[in-house]
């Protein structure tokens, strides 16, 4: 530990520092080491010491820091360094505001701009403008790439993070820095809205012979009964085979992605959620038989819940696979309300699919693979996807 003087550093001696460390202790805190130890549960001396180096390092901060400092930012920015310690992009700690956009993500509306965006190789890349939105309006385009996000850049954030800094409160603003082919990056400001976003739709292709579509945009808490909706209303009009797409869904909720494999996965294993102990928490289908061949689209963004869906009907033989290798997000995450209206999403689990492969950090190989080319006019996985379902049909 040094003190800065003159431009010079003064150095404390480890002694020095745990006197002080002690003293602190001593002087500003009602627990004592041994408290700690039966209050969390710790039985070890290594373990008590950790909790002592903890508080003694804390309250010499609240003591000796330069400015006063505020408890419950020391507090916010340990847990925030403990869950960054585990290397995990997937598990966060959450700021009330950062926890309040988590709720909105699964819920039918929230305050955002309308865009979806997809993650690749450190970019963030808009891969659609829905209408009638501050996107639309402010005039972003597919293909944009946000640099930054009120100035931070997108690079500073895990993947998971960037969506929940660009939605926020309605009428409130957000900034963004894009980077657009062929111009210099520009900032655009845009005032946040309600966005009410179904997030499962279908159609019956034209120029096909009663081929269905439907696309899932993701996997939120109304996802199930649009899938059924959508479903139904392909079967009533004659649906011969279904394509579902799942390309750019980031996942979701595992309870909607069960709901929805339950109407077209085979009887028996749709994914096993393995914790750390072993325990298993199963998920069956009870459906007797696939009514329509299936053919499902993915790609590089195609993760978690949408990989447990793909993943399912692959390994029952219930779906041919179409497109690209998926993300490999083969964790579970769990949402922990705290006490200052934040919270903490931390991975507690893996999951396998019925055939029993963890595809965490290595994605789901496509049974025929296609690329997209870059800034192609014709969708190329898709046009793969119906001629797959064409020969089903002639079979």
């Amino acid at each position: 530990m040094s003190v800065l003087l003159r431009g010079k550093p003064m150095f404390l001696n480890k002694k020095k520092l745990a006197a002080i460390i002690v003293g602190s202790l001593a002087t500003g805190s009602v627990l004592t080491v041994g408290g700690l130890g039966w209050l969390f549960g710790v039985q070890t001396p290594a373990q008590v010491a950790e909790w002592a180096r903890f508080i003694g390092v804390k309250k010499f901060i609240e003591l000796r820091y330069v400015e006063p400092v505020d408890d419950t930012d020391l507090m916010d920015g340990a847990i925030e360094g403990m869950v960054g310690s585990l290397g995990d992009p997937h598990s966060l700690y959450l700021s009330a505001n950062k926890f309040k956009t988590l709720q909105d993500h699964t819920a039918a509306s929230f305050g955002g701009i309308g865009v979806t965006m997809g993650f690749k190789n450190d970019q963030v890349t808009i891969i659609s403008v829905l209408e009638g939105t501050p996107g639309e309006g402010a005039g972003l385009q597919v293909g944009d790439q946000i640099v930054a996000v009120d100035g931070t850049p997108v690079t500073d954030y895990q993947p998971d993070e960037v969506a929940l800094h660009i939605r926020g409160d309605v009428d409130t603003q957000v900034t963004l820095t894009i980077h657009r082919a062929g111009q210099d990056d520009f900032d655009v400001q845009l005032t946040r809205a309600i966005i009410r976003v179904p997030t499962a739709k279908g159609k019956m292709l034209p120029d096909t012979d009663h081929i269905g579509y439907i696309r899932i945009a993701s996997f939120g808490e109304h996802t199930a009964e649009e899938f059924n909706a959508a479903f139904d209303a392909l079967a009533d009009e004659g649906m011969r085979g279904l394509v579902i797409d799942l390309r750019e869904n980031g996942g979701g909720l595992i309870t909607t992605c069960v709901d929805i494999a339950q109407r077209v996965v085979p009887a028996g294993p749709i994914v096993s959620v393995v914790d750390r102990d072993g325990s298993r928490e199963e998920h069956d289908s009870d459906l007797q038989e696939s009514k329509y061949p299936l053919v499902v689209l993915i790609d590089g963004n195609s993760a978690s819940a949408s990989e447990i869906l793909a993943g399912a009907l692959q390994d029952t033989g219930a779906a041919t696979l179409v497109g690209t290798e998926s993300y490999g997000k083969g964790s579970v995450q769990m949402v922990l309300p705290l006490f200052h209206d934040d919270g903490l999403k931390l991975t507690i689990a893996k999951y396998y699919t019925p055939a029993g492969r963890c595809i965490d950090g290595i994605g789901i190989e496509p049974d025929v693979e296609v690329d997209l080319p870059e800034g192609t006019t014709e969708d190329t996985q898709l046009q793969k996807a119906i001629a797959v379902m064409q020969e089903k049909l002639v079979q």
